[in-house]
């Protein structure tokens, strides 16, 4: 009861602790362990280069030996939870040591460090006995999802192996486990060198996606706020419908995106079977029976934009910034994959149309009859489900929201977005 329980009850359940965020393209990175006089300046740089906010889960004791990487750690916006006075098993101790000895003690060092209180704790190997679940309120529980052993590295090549199993596992709201010391029991004592080199190739990863790095405090309230205005329960059913439905559609007809990182933009090659010939601005025309690429925007992709994006226009400029990186990768597909050789063009047909001309795609009208209306409705629908305030925009915009063709020939991309 004192040990086991609490302990499935946290981590299996989720029970009195925080592990993980619900909101799309957030990302926490923690770091347990420290400070380390080595290793937690590197890691502090690293941070600073890539504009990183993250959260430290320090030692009382280390935090009472090194009071002047505390104080850096603070100074330069990052979050100070505590890990105990020393690194012990909850398990191991009585109620009163584990309040008194470890959590109290260390509070009371960092607040005469940094001024501030922490809020956040996480108890040594994630372990609680049944009297953690009485904590004081002021103090949350925080664990994590996302765990790669980082504390066993300690020869040349694991770097690498760290950096893709973190990669791999990497998701929208994990709490990332790490350490930036490694004299702790089980820990190698060079293993936060690898971990810093498997870090910098996750930041690089990240950023590519676009994702932001968010401190666990900052996590929270972000959920918070997701909270307060959640979507009601029938649209939670039809974006769950409709995403599995978007996953089996690109399955079935081999809808692949142009680049694996950012898969903003898909495509598959086919014949196009429109009756009216599509007159592109450069000359060209595609008639019936030519091999086209048509074009597919990642929907999915697009609701975790939406759901996250603070105004239209703040999605519209993501939008635009994945376009912009997209172009130079799909000139180059369409050149060097045999698979397009004969590609007369690439065509798409889309409510998103404001904009397109910009990358050198021709917008056209959709020719009148039963697939425009069934492609209208369609859209419509996919606007309701991925858009921010897709339910507003369908009542108050619908004299915007008519889907155009937009379409571009192979050898005006070509010319365009040439190497």
């Amino acid at each position: 009861m004192y040990t086991f329980v609490p302990w499935i009850l946290s981590r299996v359940f989720g029970v009195g602790s925080y592990s993980r965020g619900k909101t799309p393209g957030k990302v926490a990175l923690t770091f347990d362990d420290g400070p380390d006089p080595q290793y937690t300046p590197m890691l502090l740089e690293l941070l600073k280069q890539y504009r990183v906010k993250a959260t430290f889960f320090v030692l009382g004791s280390k935090a009472e030996q090194y009071p002047e990487l505390v104080r850096r750690i603070h100074e330069e916006g990052h979050e100070i939870g505590i890990h105990n006075y020393t690194h012990v098993s909850n398990w191991i101790l009585l109620p009163r040591q584990v309040r008194n000895g470890q959590i109290e003690r260390s509070l009371d060092v960092v607040e005469r460090i940094t001024g501030f209180r922490p809020t956040l704790y996480r108890p040594p190997w994630g372990i609680i006995n049944l009297f953690d679940f009485r904590l004081p309120k002021s103090l949350d529980i925080v664990l994590w999802s996302v765990m790669a052993g980082d504390w066993r590295s300690s020869r040349p090549g694991d770097e690498g192996k760290l950096a893709d199993k973190l990669i791999r596992k990497i998701s929208h709201g994990s709490i990332v486990l790490l350490h930036d010391c490694g004299d702790t029991f089980g820990a190698k004592p060079e293993a936060p060198g690898y971990m810093l080199k498997a870090l910098k190739t996750v930041l690089e990863h990240l950023r590519q996606r676009e994702w932001d790095l968010v401190t666990v405090g900052e996590m929270r309230k972000l959920d918070s706020r997701a909270n307060a205005r959640c979507m009601s329960r029938t649209k939670k059913a039809v974006v769950a419908v409709w995403l599995q439905w978007e996953r089996l559609f690109a399955k079935i007809f081999g809808i692949r995106p142009v680049d694996e990182k950012n898969t903003f933009l898909k495509l598959r090659v086919r014949r196009y079977t429109g009756d009216h010939p599509i007159v592109l601005e450069d000359g060209e025309v595609i008639r019936k029976g030519d091999r086209i690429a048509e074009l597919h925007l990642d929907n999915e992709l697009l609701f975790h934009l939406g759901s996250t994006a603070r105004s239209t226009m703040h999605l519209t400029v993501q939008m635009i910034r994945r376009m912009e990186q997209l172009m130079p990768q799909l000139r180059k597909m369409l050149v060097d994959d045999p698979e397009f050789r004969d590609v007369k063009g690439l065509y798409g047909i889309s409510l998103i149309h404001r904009g397109p001309d910009k990358f050198g795609f021709t917008v056209l009208d959709l020719p009148d009859g039963l697939f425009a209306l069934f492609t209208k409705l369609y859209l419509r629908l996919l606007m309701y489900v991925i858009h921010p305030q897709g339910n507003e925009r369908l009542k108050t915009k619908t004299d915007l929201l008519v889907p155009k063709i937009i379409a571009i020939s192979k050898r005006e991309l070509v010319n365009r977005y040439i190497a």
